[in-house]
């Protein structure tokens, strides 16, 4: 078959190409036939084609090397055997985990080893998308992710790192002690929050706290029965500012087992005492408490490591310019530096303790919270009077309910802001 590619207007304008069985030929106008003719070249003879490769294209022909674990034999002789094919999917998920949707009803056991393999690969030390994939584990797991958190003395890494630590839920320890927060941070009223609930151990010591910031953080509890209102132990140690007015405030947390309010700036103490004692039954104790000497709360969870690679990166960014000592080096590099600062302070805090007088309270007839042993005989006629005292104290609470209840106008502003 062959076919005429010629036009009536261009009768004379040139030669005429007709392509027969897959081959080209030439019309000769004025034969008028078809002949015959060489293969069409396109391009001069001299002409030639060459393929230039940048980098990355030339890294893409190399050899994948990382598909394969590499080992040596007992012989010296060098072995590699290929990756699964799972683990080859986890690496590849972990490197893009930002772009994941949602992890809601994916299996905890696989979830834990791709937040391991997306931890190792640093990915949530990112400042944009660390924080979307972290928040991503957090609203499927929750307490997994995190259930006990310490940023004792870790106000860089609060200032560094907020909306991450407030995409943690389901907290059940939560230590922010030494921080000189103050009562307007936005992490003090995340803690009135329904993600945060859960906490039942809240470490609040000297972060410059008054009367002002326990009525805020308290009113949810108050009215609206929500927010902190599972508290079992409580520190509110060395905040000066707190007065008598801002105790009042904590007697909504009924299931308070232990409460530290030492170093506060009390006027009538033995007041507060036995206002504390009979309306929420807690009683002072002689003898500090282990509940309060900080080694209870850790930080514990998934993201163990990710909260240390958080303040080894703030560490790094505070780090002074100048050569350092040897020894001062190695402290650095095993991250032994901040320790060392923090229990210098610690111990000023407790100095400070120590001036003002122990206002520890706990609670008699709760068995797991770890009190001070008593062998004295007297002790137990003393709390068989104050189990009595207590249920007297709760009567008279229930008939005077309508009073305790009573609301300020500056009660109704503050629950208008949630």
């Amino acid at each position: 078959m062959s076919y005429w590619l010629r036009s009536e207007s261009h009768a004379d304008a040139g030669p005429i190409y007709v392509r027969e069985r897959g081959q080209l030929h030439v019309v000769s106008p004025a034969a008028g036939g078809v002949q015959n003719a060489r293969p069409l070249r396109l391009f001069s003879g001299g002409f030639s084609v060459e393929l230039c490769l940048n980098g990355e294209d030339d890294r893409a022909r190399r050899p994948r090397t990382d598909h394969f674990i590499f080992t040596y034999t007992k012989e010296g002789n060098l072995r590699y055997s290929a990756k699964s094919l799972f683990s080859l999917v986890l690496g590849y998920i972990s490197d893009n985990v930002d772009h994941i949707d949602s992890l809601v009803g994916f299996p905890e056991q696989i979830a834990e080893k791709l937040f391991s393999a997306a931890e190792a690969r640093q990915k949530f030390t990112e400042p944009v998308t660390g924080l979307r994939a972290l928040q991503k584990f957090t609203e499927a797991y929750g307490s997994l992710v995190l259930c006990s958190l310490c940023l004792r003395n870790r106000y860089l890494v609060i200032s560094e790192k907020l909306e991450e630590i407030k995409s943690f839920r389901e907290l059940t320890c939560l230590d922010l002690s030494c921080c000189k927060l103050g009562d307007e941070h936005e992490l003090l009223e995340h803690l009135t929050k329904e993600a945060l609930s859960s906490v039942k151990q809240l470490l609040l010591k000297d972060n410059a706290l008054s009367d002002a910031g326990l009525r805020r953080m308290t009113a949810p509890v108050r009215v609206l029965k929500k927010g902190l209102q599972n508290l079992l132990v409580l520190d509110l140690s060395c905040n000066p500012r707190i007065t008598d007015v801002g105790i009042g405030y904590l007697l909504c947390f009924k299931k308070l087992n232990c409460l530290d309010i030492s170093g506060t700036g009390l006027k009538d103490v033995n007041a507060v005492v036995k206002r504390i004692q009979t309306q929420i039954g807690l009683v002072q104790s002689k003898v500090p408490l282990k509940e309060f000497d900080h080694s209870n709360c850790k930080t514990e969870g998934w993201a163990e490591q990710t909260v240390l690679q958080w303040e080894q990166a703030v560490m790094e960014a505070t780090k002074p310019q100048e050569d350092l000592k040897s020894r001062t080096a190695a402290q650095r590099f095993y991250g032994k530096t901040h320790r060392i600062e923090e229990v210098v302070k610690c111990k000023l805090v407790e100095a400070e303790i120590k001036v003002s007088g122990n206002l520890q309270f706990y609670k008699e007839d709760v068995q797991n919270c770890r009190l001070p042993l008593k062998k004295d005989v007297a002790g137990s006629h003393e709390l068989k009077n104050n189990k009595k005292r207590a249920l007297a104290e709760q009567e008279r609470e229930r008939t005077s309910k309508q009073k305790h209840l009573c609301l300020t106008v500056e009660d109704w502003d503050l629950l208008n802001t949630y």
